[in-house]
């Protein structure tokens, strides 16, 4: 039976409900969705779209160090977003983090995001040997 680990860091925001930071099960970490929290305060961060999308980010990249990788091991992304208008600049801001080849993706358009913040992302990592 293959164990699940529950993964957490303080260097990314406490979860804000009943649910892990991720999951690790072998080989794989779900990393949960973040949103533009400082993991400090647990305030959502001031500016726009794209300085809130670096911290959302920066939380996964924190979470994914701490589930034994980074973010060039992640082979799955979703992207919640509230104004699809937005999907430049949140693509713009995902060149700054990833290389190719990017990892796979969906990008959602929802009606609303926990804390009334306009972006989420969670992840799925395949992690290394």
């Amino acid at each position: 039976m293959t164990t699940r680990e529950s993964i957490s860091t303080d260097d990314a925001p406490d979860a804000i409900g009943p649910y892990s930071q991720a999951i690790r099960v072998g080989q794989v970490a779900y990393l949960s969705g973040q949103i533009p929290l400082n993991p400090a305060t647990m305030e959502i961060v001031e500016g726009d779209i794209e300085v809130q999308t670096r911290r959302v980010f920066d939380s996964l990249a924190a979470v994914a160090r701490a589930s034994g990788g980074s973010l060039a091991d992640i082979v799955k992304l979703t992207i919640y977003l509230v104004d699809l208008e937005q999907f430049p600049q949140v693509n713009k801001v995902m060149t700054e983090y990833f290389e190719p080849p990017y990892p796979a993706r969906a990008t959602v358009a929802v009606a609303g995001l926990p804390k009334g913040v306009p972006v989420e992302v969670e992840a799925v990592l395949h992690l290394p040997d």
